[in-house]
């Protein structure tokens, strides 16, 4: 740690977003960048505590406080080397990770102002392939192979891990490109697909294969393979079969955001396949990323208006007291696109779905109460009886997605990611995947 009091003299300073009203009119990313010196001065605020809880929180075990030194005495390829260590590609959680580090820095306790980790995280990343950190690594084979299914961040870093391990690897997925939801359900203003391609570049050419356009059915694996990871993912949403649900106009959250990713990438839909959100009234159900996301590119489609509704409570603004530090906390989050304008509501369940002339035009809600429940136990939900109609001419129902169910698998076929857990966090995939390849690596080896 080079500057012992620097946390006391130098305040947080996050690069912020793009103005309003320049970013809502395209899919550029809304985030914006510090210069290098601003962003080591901001390096310079870690503390090097004695107990870092950023490395506990941080699924991939990061050593922050290591590479926040290295960025404050301007070793950006240091830093870079000691980030790798432990996250293949931060290059995508430095832009799309919730920070569990952050909230649980010691000064987001004392001083409600943590060290700004992911954003120095992406720093490091953008840093080390502008200046030629990161170039193809020439690896020795050891002659046995393995197959990934699925292209998403834990079989991209099972497959890297594998790779550097001397495996040869060969991933196959069912759409066109690699990344999985990074790709077709992560927008294009929170993450820019050429940053995904330039990483999957470095992959090609130290020799993994990429069999992309293969639905490959895990029950009928390839032949040819000492051992196999899936890693497909979580990709059924939950529904929300209420009366009416079968009316034109309702749409799982990934149609349109699948959809608008691929538009952006050359292709063209007949225009009765198109969901798109240009003069409609559209409805939200569901209030986490997924649901913001939708608003996000619901303005830039040019939506007459948005609403987003959640059947929980809004939660508490600024601290909560049943995740105290440090603890993620379950508090209010206004993202990028909640300020680009939407209506939010919280506490309404779901009733049923109004048509006319086949086509949604409204969503009937109550207002529900939450009780405490028994014992601290889970809270119970309480109609008031107060009804009303939201109208809409879109909904999109953004309420997560169901754990896969998988058969059973031989001895030498492994999961991760959210094909593993259920939906879940990058992050947390990445940290997967690469567990997953150490387990690979260890069965072929004992």
């Amino acid at each position: 740690m080079g500057n012992p009091k620097a946390f006391l003299t130098i305040p947080r300073q996050e690069a912020g977003y793009r103005p309003i009203h320049d970013r809502i009119s395209d899919y550029s990313e809304v985030e914006q960048t510090l210069n290098s010196r601003d962003r080591k001065l901001q390096a310079s605020r870690c503390m090097d505590c004695g107990v870092p809880f950023c490395h506990w929180a941080c699924p991939l075990g990061n050593k922050q406080p290591e590479f926040q030194d290295a960025l404050y005495k301007g070793k950006w390829e240091e830093a870079y080397k000691i980030l790798n260590e432990t996250n293949d590609f931060p290059e995508f959680t430095g832009r799309i990770c919730p920070a569990l580090c952050e909230k649980s820095c010691v000064l987001k306790l004392s001083m409600d102002s943590p060290v700004t980790i992911r954003e120095n995280e992406a720093a490091i990343a953008e840093a080390a392939f502008r200046e030629g950190y990161i170039s193809p690594r020439h690896i020795e084979r050891n002659g046995r192979k393995v197959a990934i299914i699925g292209a998403g961040p834990a079989g991209l870093a099972t497959a890297n891990q594998l790779n550097g391990k001397g495996y040869t690897v060969t991933v196959f997925d069912k759409n066109e490109a690699p990344g999985g939801l990074l790709r077709y359900g992560i927008p294009n203003f929170k993450l820019h697909k050429p940053i995904i391609d330039r990483r999957i570049r470095v992959m090609e050419e130290e020799g993994i294969h990429f069999k992309m356009n293969n639905d490959v059915d895990v029950r009928q694996l390839p032949e040819g393979f000492d051992a196999y990871c899936i890693c497909t993912g979580a990709p059924t949403a939950r529904d929300l079969p209420v009366p009416g649900r079968e009316l034109k106009g309702i749409h799982p959250a990934l149609d349109m955001l699948a959809q608008q990713n691929r538009i952006l990438a050359g292709m063209t839909f007949p225009k009765e396949q198109l969901v798109t959100a240009k003069g409609k009234k559209v409805l939200i159900i569901g209030g986490g990323d997924t649901g913001s996301d939708c608003i996000g590119t619901s303005n830039r489609q040019g939506a007459a208006s948005v609403t987003q509704i959640e059947i929980m409570p809004q939660p508490p603004v600024g601290q909560n007291p049943a995740t105290p530090w440090p603890q993620f906390p379950l508090v209010l989050k206004t993202t990028s696109s909640h300020e680009e304008g939407c209506s939010r509501r919280w506490s309404l369940a779901t009733h049923k779905f109004l048509g006319k002339n086949g086509k949604v035009c409204g969503v009937e809600v109550e207002q529900v109460e939450w009780i405490p429940g028994p014992d601290g136990g889970r809270p119970v939900m309480k109609p008031t009886g107060k009804v009303e109609v939201i109208e809409a001419d879109l909904v999109l129902l953004a309420m997560g997605f169901l754990k896969p169910e998988h058969p059973q698998f031989a001895e030498n076929v492994f999961v991760a990611g959210d094909a593993a857990s259920g939906a879940s966090l990058v992050v947390r995939a990445i940290a997967s995947g690469r567990k997953a390849a150490t387990d690979i690596d260890s069965y072929l080896n004992k």
